[in-house]
């Protein structure tokens, strides 16, 4: 990354924009398995920059063990430094069955497992990892905050957890196509009309750091000291 995070604006963060489908775990690992055998190519392209600049966040954070929550097809799993100990979780087990062949074919040696995994309620420790990177799953996850509570589980007090992902505009064009895309959640398997209200709290906002990343900042990159 090459510039500083930064504090988000708070008439766009703390914007309400309650999700108008509400998505449940069956729709969810439905959505994935149509979506496993197009996802790089379909989604890969246009969410390479938010992936590549969340994995050199955490390539210059300090320690080693990273959790990668919702590590998908692994097309993240090949840029991070090779000291770097890599545990990947995800819900689709077809998304998986890519991330292990990528990893197998690009003898990915840092990665230490990669689980079948429900990101809200994960079998690890306290405080597990040094880092946690969710990569465009908070709009996907049923229940968002717990999602967050459990990231804050997982992470070793002085850590991290980044988020990249997509949060819905607080006004114009763009905002109107979220919402019209809204009544499609369950059939895309994640919402395009979901705020950063919906994940992070009061307390959270003012002290998070976002950056939005290209292409024209569909995407953005949330940093959370634990």
């Amino acid at each position: 990354m090459t510039q500083a995070l930064r504090k988000p604006n708070p008439s766009v963060a703390t914007a309400r924009l309650v999700p108008a489908v509400s998505l449940d775990q069956a729709s969810i690992v439905e959505a994935y398995r149509r979506w496993a055998g197009v996802y790089d190519t379909v989604f890969g392209g246009i969410s390479s920059k938010g992936r590549l600049r969340a994995v050199a966040l955490a390539n210059r954070l300090p320690g080693k063990d990273v959790l990668e929550v919702g590590v998908g097809t692994g097309l993240a799993l090949p840029h991070y430094n090779p000291d770097k100990r890599i545990t990947g979780i995800d819900l689709s087990k077809e998304m998986l069955r890519k991330a292990r062949e990528r990893t197998r074919k690009d003898d990915l040696a840092n990665v230490e497992a990669l689980h079948e995994m429900d990101a809200e309620a994960t079998a690890f420790a306290d405080a597990s990892f040094d880092t946690a990177v969710g990569m465009f799953v908070a709009s996907v996850v049923p229940n968002p905050k717990r999602l967050l509570a459990e990231l804050r589980r997982l992470v070793r007090p002085g850590g991290d957890i980044l988020l990249i992902n997509h949060f819905a505009a607080a006004k114009g064009p763009r905002w109107w196509l979220e919402r019209a895309m809204a009544p499609g959640s369950r059939a895309l398997g994640w919402h395009p009309d979901f705020a950063m209200d919906a994940i992070f709290s009061a307390e959270d906002l003012a002290r998070i750091e976002a950056d939005p990343v290209p292409p024209f900042g569909i995407f953005t990159l949330v940093r959370l000291k634990v």
